[in-house]
This record gives structure tokens, C-alpha cells and sequence, in this order.
């Protein structure tokens, strides 16, 4: 206990006793005892020496796993409760702290974290400070071989050097673009500068919007510019997340929810209202495909999940899913659906993160406040409008009662839809087939119609071969939502000359949502299909992120250390 700033008593301060008592199976908790019971309001200050590093928080990559393979990396990754094997802390998302931090690394490496100032001093040592208060989960920290390259006013990416080039390039006007729309829509940006770190490519999300600098996988270094939906994502959870933030694990649908939301707005304004729509089908079907495994009534298909603390609880990353993403946005959509017009409900979003910033709050203050904004929706009694009732939305699991009308994708759907009809027949009509010329389509068009053929896969004998030949554009892809539904694809056709697609694709990152669809798939396949992931899995385990080589190991019925 270091003594109050200022007063007399020894700096080096008084020892205290502490013990680590059982708290669940994802860490145990520090009980501190102070020399007499504090008051209400009165500042402490704690110096706790320890050292981690062991934990599934800390990740350490050997240079083999990194882009360049010359020096080894280091990151942490802390949502959703991984940041206690970092730090001990108060770790969970209803508290919020400011924080700084000093990092010393060995030389020739850079140091950078989510804060809102950092400077190099000498000895390389980087001094940090967040000034706005986050919960514990947004703390992050990386060091590697790593440098920048400015982007916009208020925007750098950063890289390993090989990278450096293809990321500038990838993101360069684009992301104040995006700040932009958003500030306009959602109301001020309030955490200074928005920097992108592209992660080794074993980082197992898509992204992970730790503030002022989201960590993201290189898989987004598509060459054309297709897949920044991903950092419109992250960029939105600047507002929805962030600086509102879900109180417990349970309503994630708060952060993400809002999120996709905030994203198709942002997309719609940046590109229309026929390529949100698109992206927004591919989101629906992930859902379905994600309650088609799970079964609609699995209690992790209701918005409001029950996570009990105790040692048999469940842990909180284990009910990650598409649900609080996709489902969510349904249910913010009907609220959207139940006001009738956009401008009142950007407003009414304006008004919500103004009310809520910088706290962390439950789904019954958000939908109190929504009641309270609109109070002619109140009177006419929305919340408990038969079958669409709130309280239905929240804890009854299922598909969602509303889904928010995505016609305008329809002029993009349509011929892909057809497309996959013609491929999916008997007899190939080839001339029809022919006729169709997918030169000009986008990435989220040719990912619709990929998912279309998935859906209708096994084809019938000879088809995929064909349309592998037909299309390199896709069967030789290099972006990975495109090579992911190829190879999908693959196993479920069982195409064993296509076979080496999905171990280079599984070789080449490690990111959850690619990995382990491909793990279901080839475990659900033939024997073969078995084997390749048997063979696969012992090659790569090494470089995935602990959380995902334990999700695929009960994948693969293999025993999962404690």
C-alpha cells in the first residue's frame, strides 16, 4: 500500500498480505487485505509486483509464425476475460479505468498499445497513457518488428516491414472515409487518432477493436480494396462497444449487435444501399448455417445469454457465435423497423451514445432509454407486441421473429442466385451458363453466390470440376472469404484433387472463423477428408492461438488440456 500523493510515510510503502482463492475455471481471484476497512470515495494505491506471461492473454510467436520469419512477436489479447492472465485487475466489462503503462523491448523492436498518446524515450522504452476511461478487456499490448506508414490525418497503419507497402496501399483515404461518415452519424470520435496493427497471421480475429489501434489479420490485405467492411466493423465499435459498453458477457448483443448495425449504416452511405444489402444476406446465412449446427432452441441463440460465475460456469469466450453478432442486428433493426423513418432512428443512436458514453450498461437501460426517447412507441406498447415481444427478442433462443428487408440487394442476389441454379442441374446448361459473365462481380456477390452452390452441394457428379476450370477467378482465389467458401466447397463435394486448396488455406492463417468451419467439414467429410485433417491439424497446431487449437481438438475429438 503506497502511501496517498503527497503525504508523508514511507515510499516504498507498507507490505500487504494477499491470497489467490478459487474464482472459475478461466482464473482465480487476488484478495488483497488492507490495514483497516477504507472509506467510501477514498483513493488508494496499490503496487502489486507480478509477473505473467504463462497465460492464454499473453500470446508468444516464434519467428517462424510471423510474416517476415526473422524475429519472434508478442500480443496480447484480451476479450473476453483473457486480460487477467496479463494483469491483475478488475476484469470485467461493467468497470472502466484510464490506464498508462512504461514497456521496455530489446532492440530493433517496437512497442505500440491501445492508448491515446505514446512516445519512444530512450533505452527503447515506450511510454503510454489512455485518457478516456475503458474496461479492462480494451488493454492492449504488441512488440514485433513493426513500423508505420501514415494513412490519413488521423490515421497509421501499422506492419511487420514486408507487409508495409501492400497495407498502405490496401488502406490509404479510405479510413477517414469511414471516421468521417461515422462522426456524422453517430456523433464526435472521441479517442484521438484510429490506427489499424496487422497482425502474424496466426491472430485468430478478423479484427479486435482495441482503441485508437485495431489489432487486424493480414487476411484483409486482399490487393483490392473488398474487404474493408472488417474495418468499418471496428471502426463502428468506436461508438458501440467502446465507449458504451455491455455491462456483462451475457448481452454481447450490446457491443455487437449495435455494431453491425453501425457498420451497414456507415456501408450504405459509403456504398449503397444493393452491396449493405448483399453483405447483410451473407451475414443472415452465417447465422443460419451457424443454427442449422447448433439447433435453433440452443439456449446460445437467445440475445440475453446466462453466463454463471462459480468454478462450473461457463466460460464467457466459449459462447462466442453469430448470434449477439447477426441476431442482433435484427433485433436493432426492428427497433428501426418500429420508429418508420432513418433520420429519427440516427438520431435516437446519437442520442444513446451520447446518454451512455464512457458507461457500461444493461439491455434494460438501452431499451428503457429507446421507450423513453420515443414515448408514442411507449404508449402503444411495442415492447409487447405478440410474437415480437422485447422480452422474447432477448431470452427466447430461435430465429429472429423480424428480419430487416434486404430487397435492394436484389439486382446482385438475383443473377448469382440463378447462377448457382444452373450449376446445381443435372444436365450443365452451358450455353446459359456461358451468357453469364461474372467478370465485373464483387467479392460479396461471388461470396453470395458461393454460398448459394454450398447450400446446394454435393452437385451432381462432374460439376464442380467444371466449374472450377470455369471460374479460376475463384477456385485460384487469394482473398480468403472467397478461398474459405472454395474450399468449403471442396470438402463437400469431397474434390480430393482440390484437396491441397484447403491444407495451403489452413497453413497460411489461423483466424476462428475460417479455421474452424473447415475443421467441422473435414470431420464431417469422408475418410480421407478425416485424414487431411488429422495431417493438417499436427502441422499447424503450433501456430494457432491456444483458444482455437482447443476449439478444434474437441472438433476433433482429441483431448483438450486443462
Amino acid at each position: 500500500l503506497l502511501p496517498p500523493p503527497g503525504a508523508p510515510g514511507d515510499p516504498a510503502g507498507q507490505p500487504l498480505p494477499v491470497e489467490s482463492r478459487p474464482f472459475a475455471s478461466y482464473g482465480s481471484a487476488l484478495h488483497v487485505a488492507l490495514p483497516q476497512p477504507p472509506r467510501a470515495g477514498q483513493l488508494l494505491t496499490l503496487e502489486i509486483d507480478y509477473e505473467a506471461g504463462e497465460g492464454p492473454g499473453v500470446c508468444w510467436l516464434a519467428p517462424e509464425q510471423t510474416a517476415g520469419k526473422q524475429k519472434p512477436y508478442m500480443y496480447t489479447q484480451g476479450q473476453a476475460v483473457l486480460n487477467r492472465s496479463f494483469f491483475p485487475g478488475f476484469d470485467t466489462p461493467s468497470v472502466k479505468c484510464t490506464y498508462s503503462a512504461t514497456v521496455k523491448v530489446p532492440e530493433g523492436f517496437t512497442a505500440v498499445m491501445s492508448a491515446t498518446s505514446w512516445e519512444k524515450q530512450k533505452d527503447n522504452t515506450f511510454v503510454f497513457k489512455m485518457s478516456q476511461p475503458i474496461p479492462s478487456y480494451l488493454i492492449a499490448l504488441a512488440v514485433g518488428d513493426i513500423v508505420s506508414a501514415d494513412v490519413g490525418p488521423r490515421s497509421r497503419v501499422w506492419a511487420e516491414p514486408c507487409l508495409i507497402e501492400a497495407a498502405k496501399k490496401e488502406y490509404d483515404g479510405v479510413i477517414e472515409e469511414f471516421l468521417a461518415v461515422g462522426e456524422k452519424l453517430f456523433g464526435p470520435y472521441v479517442w484521438g487518432r484510429y490506427d489499424i496493427l496487422f497482425m502474424p497471421p496466426s491472430f485468430p480475429f478478423g479484427g479486435m477493436e482495441n482503441p485508437c489501434l485495431t489489432f487486424a489479420t493480414p487476411c484483409l490485405l486482399a490487393g483490392d480494396r473488398s474487404l474493408v467492411d472488417v474495418i468499418i466493423h471496428e471502426i463502428s465499435h468506436s461508438w458501440f462497444g467502446n465507449l458504451v459498453t455491455n455491462a456483462t458477457w451475457g448481452e454481447f448483443w450490446l457491443n455487437e449487435g449495435f455494431t453491425m448495425y453501425a457498420q451497414r449504416r456507415i456501408s450504405t452511405e459509403v456504398y449503397g444501399s444493393a452491396y449493405t444489402c448483399l453483405e447483410a444476406a451473407t451475414g443472415r446465412a452465417l447465422l443460419r448455417q451457424h443454427m442449422d449446427n447448433t439447433g435453433e432452441d440452443h439456449p446460445l441463440n437467445k440475445l440475453r445469454v446466462v453466463i454463471e460465475p462459480g468454478l462450473w460456469g461457463v466460460n464467457p469466450d466459449d459462447t462466442y457465435n453469430e448470434t449477439p453478432y447477426e441476431k442482433g442486428y435484427c433485433f436493432v433493426s426492428y427497433l428501426a423497423h418500429l420508429v418508420g423513418d432513418q433520420s429519427k432512428f440516427d438520431a435516437f443512436l446519437q442520442a444513446y451514445v451520447n446518454r451512455f458514453k464512457f458507461q457500461s450498461i444493461t439491455a434494460d437501460d438501452t431499451l428503457g432509454f429507446f421507450l423513453e426517447y420515443f414515448p408514442e412507441l411507449k404508449e402503444k406498447g411495442v415492447d409487447s407486441i405478440p410474437g415480437f415481444e422485447f422480452d422474447r427478442w432477448l431470452n427466447t433462443p430461435g430465429w429472429p421473429p423480424y428480419l430487416p428487408d434486404l430487397s435492394p440487394g436484389e439486382q446482385l442476389m438475383k443473377p448469382a442466385d440463378e447462377l448457382a441454379e444452373l450449376w446445381a442441374a443435372d444436365g450443365l446448361n452451358m450455353e446459359a451458363i456461358e451468357a453469364v459473365d461474372i467478370t465485373a462481380w464483387r467479392t460479396y456477390q461471388l461470396v453470395y453466390f458461393l454460398d448459394q452452390v454450398l447450400q446446394k452441394s454435393p452437385l451432381p457428379e462432374g460439376n464442380v470440376e467444371r466449374l472450377s476450370k470455369m471460374y479460376p477467378k475463384i477456385s485460384k482465389a487469394q482473398n480468403a472469404e472467397l478461398r474459405l467458401r472454395w474450399c468449403q466447397i471442396v470438402l463437400k463435394n469431397n474434390l480430393e484433387a482440390e484437396y491441397h486448396k484447403v491444407k495451403d488455406f489452413l497453413h497460411s492463417q489461423g483466424k476462428q472463423k475460417y479455421t474452424l468451419p473447415l475443421y467441422r467439414a473435414m470431420w464431417g467429410g469422408s475418410e480421407s477428408a478425416r485424414a487431411l485433417a488429422m495431417e493438417t491439424f499436427s502441422a499447424t497446431a503450433p501456430q494457432l492461438h491456444v483458444n482455437v487449437q482447443n476449439y478444434v481438438k474437441k472438433i476433433l475429438g482429441l483431448e483438450v488440456a486443462e
